[in-house]
């Protein structure tokens, strides 16, 4: 096991790394940008070292910056977090050829599953199902149009290096088909620097579900179950919950087997999400991702499992092989109940969801029992407007799903909250609506029952 590891990220998913680290023995050194120089986790590290100013562009995406960071540091592996560099195959690469360990996938694995048409190509290699669509990138409004032409309309322009929803559109007919080209060409340029896209069947009415995987360097990969993250607002994320509430008992198996099936033909090692699209008219699944890192929802996996994937990352990254069998994990799952995460940010849906940023006059979390926040904030903090808006993450564990909803409008009351708007009304609107507390809805929830 290392000794000492670089964490090259903030906020939450830098304590909730220290946390594990300090249980497991192994030093820890952040890095910050001034932005963050009153930041919690600073203190509960072992070092803290600065890396440039509060833009992430002059700070927590500058790879020389880090880089020599961890050389004066002297660690010996860096864990990326979620978001920044953690899915850049150069800085993978780079850490490697500096004789320093990154906490995840292989580089090539990066690249592959990065690369959307690469990703769904392995996938039917694999003999995972996919969605009907182009055979590669589309390379102009002619080439989509005749795909088009050939699955059926609607269609969905995708981005191949997107992700977060950017760089996608729908076309339900060949005048919204050139509109949105060109749409989507240019904001996938603008938010990954490749503008390539390519084209697949619209599934109107589907949820999303996710594979939580697990892969050593000696060729072992395990999923640990299955995440819905149906509920959410223009393909971003707000609610996660596991087990999935609609899926049969056969398509759940099909699905992580699917899953396994992928990341072994990948080379897979480290903790990794297969996504899929399930077709809920159809009853039917098709691969539609794979984020190579571990995911801000992690810690419904966490709660049904009993496992901790951060010490699961760092056991694998140092060479051990899996402690745990498949059937070890299916036991678990069995018995392992159901829980939910909602993801807390300081934005105000009641105006389209505008950052929030600012001084938290008071915040008091909820505790109790099945009830855990992964946050980084306290009473005073001072919410920077130059990251991702996200204040923490609260996580629910019941016996069943009913269970697990009464906990959380329980905490989500108990928690308090003051000095910024947060989306925090909005989840307690959530918890109680008929639809939601029925679990039968789709990706068009927030929009139809919400107008969100």
């Amino acid at each position: 096991m290392f000794s000492r590891i670089l964490i090259a990220n903030r906020g939450e998913i830098a304590l909730r790394i220290i946390r594990t680290c300090k249980r497991m023995g192994v030093e820890t050194v952040v890095v910050y940008s001034q932005a963050d120089k009153d930041a919690v986790y600073l203190r509960m590290a072992d070092r803290a070292i600065c890396i440039g100013p509060p833009p992430a562009k002059q700070s927590y995406l500058v790879v020389n910056n880090i880089i020599a960071a961890a050389e004066i540091a002297d660690v010996e592996a860096i864990h990326p977090g979620y978001g920044f560099l953690s899915e850049n195959a150069h800085f993978a690469e780079v850490c490697r050829s500096c004789k320093i360990a990154f906490i995840g996938p292989p580089t090539k694995a990066i690249e592959q599953m990065g690369d959307k048409i690469s990703a769904k190509k392995i996938a039917q290699k694999a003999g995972v199902p996919t969605v009907p669509g182009s055979e590669g990138a589309v390379e102009n409004e002619e080439a989509a149009l005749a795909w088009a032409e050939k699955i059926g309309y609607p269609v969905l322009f995708k981005a191949s290096a997107g992700g977060g929803g950017r760089g996608m559109r729908i076309a339900h007919n060949p005048m919204s088909l050139r509109s949105n080209y060109m749409q989507a060409r240019t904001e996938a340029e603008a938010a990954f620097g490749n503008g390539t896209l390519y084209l697949e069947k619209f599934i109107e009415s589907m949820r999303h579900v996710e594979v939580q995987i697990l892969g050593d360097e000696h060729g072992h990969v395990l999923h640990l179950g299955e995440r819905d993250c149906t509920v959410q607002r223009r393909n971003q994320k707000l609610i996660e919950e596991t087990p999935c509430p609609v899926i049969d008992k056969r398509t759940r198996y099909d699905i992580q087997m699917a899953a396994v099936r992928l990341m072994k033909a990948a080379g897979y090692f480290s903790a990794g999400t297969v996504e899929f699209i399930y077709d809920i008219k159809d009853r039917k699944f098709y691969f539609m991702e794979v984020n190579t890192r571990l995911q801000v929802e992690h810690p419904v996996t966490e709660m049904v499992t009993g496992l901790d994937l951060v010490e699961e990352q760092l056991r694998v990254a140092s060479g051990e092989a899996l402690r745990w069998r498949q059937k070890d994990i299916d036991n678990r799952l069995k018995d392992g109940g159901h829980s939910i995460e909602c993801r807390i940010n300081a934005e105000d849906p009641k105006r389209g969801f505008a950052p929030s940023p600012g001084k938290l006059a008071l915040y008091c979390p909820p505790a109790g029992s099945g009830i855990r926040m992964d946050s980084h904030i306290y009473s005073g903090y001072t919410v920077p407007p130059y990251y991702d808006s996200m204040l923490g993450k609260l996580i629910v564990h019941g016996r069943d799903r009913q269970e697990a909803i009464r906990r959380m409008r329980n905490a989500l009351d108990e928690l308090v909250l003051e000095g910024v708007a947060t989306t925090i009304p909005l989840y307690r609107e959530i918890f109680e609506h008929a639809a939601f507390v029925s679990g039968r809805y789709d990706t068009n929830f927030t929009s139809s029952e919400l107008g969100l």
